[in-house]
């Protein structure tokens, strides 16, 4: 039986989940950690604790899960780890699986540095928020009226939106901008709301044949925690013309900006998004685009086959297992 490879599975199992449902019947679902104690792992067929992904062995250490499991397709649940994966790509391919992950440098150059982002859109005439990173080039566009506060500063390659915040003053922004604690960027403050998608690219047409979008309703620390679905023919098409743009490969999760009526691309993770369950809940499920993907089959287009206004409300859940169930106990105690 051919295998899927989530890595870094984390404390994503209702993922791992949703995985076993869709596709567990005729796909192995594999998943690695560095920590045993991992919830996610517990939903996986097989589970494996491995290296940190910044250890010299890592990439050996899953390409040999991949040859032990038949895996023949592989994704990350974790940002820095997407830089990883497609560093690593052509070793992949030649061991026969498909890693979900950029699939040229331009792509994910972009995907990891967020001023390369908004100069490549702005090349490709994709509409973004004006950015900065140089600061003597913010300075003359708050002169010149270009740009006025307040504005949103965040780090160049941050995630999580840890270090993000808005800045009133041109004292605040001097400050913040000098103090070594991020490499920043400086962009317009959008003020007229936000959406997000969760998108599928196939990766052989590297053509987006899935999207499913949704506006915020409650955001905790990290993310969406409660959503709701919308359609809108608009946001479609402008997907559509922004994987074009790129060579994306796999599951996208692409957050928007809305000024006026009109879409501004924000950023795009080429992973899995945290509020993916959303889609799947829905009825738009990526499982099957990947294992066609998996088997060299390429995928028509399924977007927006989905009803507006269904509701996803996150809640608590826990993983319970005996600690002779977990690969190693090399945890320790607080």
């Amino acid at each position: 039986m051919n295998s899927f490879l989530f890595c870094s599975c984390g404390r994503r199992g209702r993922l791992l989940r949703n995985a076993q449902e869709s596709i567990g019947d005729k796909c192995r679902i594999v998943a690695t950690d560095n920590n045993a104690t991992a919830p996610a792992l517990a939903f996986a067929s097989k589970e494996y604790v491995v290296p940190r992904i910044d250890a010299p062995d890592y990439i050996d250490t899953v390409i040999n899960i991949c040859k032990d499991n038949n895996v023949r397709a592989i994704t990350t649940l974790i940002d820095p780890e997407i830089e990883v994966l497609s560093r690593n790509r052509d070793r992949f391919l030649e061991a026969g699986v498909l890693p979900l992950c950029p699939a040229d440098d331009i792509t994910a150059r972009c995907c990891f540095d967020k001023y390369e982002m908004f100069k490549y859109c702005k090349s490709k005439g994709i509409p973004t928020p004006l950015t900065f990173h140089d600061w003597d080039e913010f300075v003359k566009a708050i002169e010149d009226g270009e740009i006025g506060f307040p504005v949103f500063m965040k780090p160049i390659c941050g995630s999580g939106s840890v270090g993000a915040h808005k800045v009133y003053t041109m004292e605040q922004a001097k400050s913040d901008w000098f103090s070594g604690e991020h490499d920043y960027i400086i962009q317009e403050l959008m003020a007229g709301g936000d959406c997000d998608a969760d998108v599928y690219v196939d990766a052989i047409s590297h053509k987006a044949v899935a999207a499913f979008s949704k506006r915020k309703i409650e955001i905790r620390i990290g993310g969406a925690s409660k959503t709701i679905s919308y359609k809108d023919p608009k946001l479609f098409a402008f997907i559509e013309k922004i994987a074009l743009a790129f060579k994306f490969c796999g599951p996208l999760d692409m957050d928007f900006f809305i000024r006026d009526g009109e879409y501004l691309l924000s950023e795009v993770n080429p992973r899995f998004g945290g509020a993916y369950l959303h889609a799947y809940g829905a009825g738009v499920d990526f499982f099957p685009l990947i294992w066609n993907n998996m088997n060299g089959i390429e995928n028509e287009s399924i977007i927006g086959q989905y009803d507006d206004d269904i509701l996803m409300l996150m809640y608590d859940d826990v993983v319970i297992r005996r600690k002779s169930e977990l690969v190693n106990d090399n945890f320790s105690l607080i």
